[in-house]
């Protein structure tokens, strides 16, 4: 929503495993975008089920009147940034629409199981898909980046 870098977007929302995104400001400085940031966190949860979202189950949200009705309640706090930083430090994007993003998962488990190498050195399963961090297996999920120093060999049999 805000404090991404341009090279980022969409970047940071697939990593997350986003289904609709939508820039609301632009700002000047990382410093500016985490001030933005809390201002938000107050009116906007910032954590995801992973577990919901690894099911695929996810429900489409209107957007633009979400970010309408953000933006009526921290405008105030928008102003004293902007008394702070300068009227021009930070860009309203209202011209901008909602983006979509679609995964390749053929199909979505039932139930989660979560892998981790740390308890198990191999991982069998037929790959159904990939959302966000997360490989989805026929035989559980794993989230890939947290296991990012490892060396892994995939094997087909």
């Amino acid at each position: 929503m805000n404090g991404l870098r341009k090279s980022q977007i969409p970047v940071r929302w697939i990593d997350q495993g986003a289904v609709q995104a939508l820039a609301v400001f632009k700002v000047q400085s990382r410093l500016q975008a985490g001030l933005i940031e809390v201002m938000m966190k107050s009116h906007v949860s910032d954590r995801t089920s992973w577990q919901q979202m690894l099911k695929g189950q996810s429900e489409n949200v209107d957007l633009e009147s979400a970010r309408d009705q953000l933006l009526d309640r921290t405008m105030g706090r928008v102003e004293e940034l902007r008394e702070r930083f300068g009227y021009d430090f930070l860009e309203i994007l209202l011209d901008v629409g909602p983006l979509s993003i679609q995964y390749p998962v053929i199909e979505y488990p039932l139930k989660i199981k979560s892998f981790s190498l740390d308890k198990s050195s191999e991982i069998t399963g037929v790959l159904h898909g990939i959302k966000g961090q997360y490989l989805i297996f026929d035989s559980g999920v794993i989230n890939i980046r947290k296991f990012g120093g490892y060396v892994v060999d995939i094997a087909k049999h």
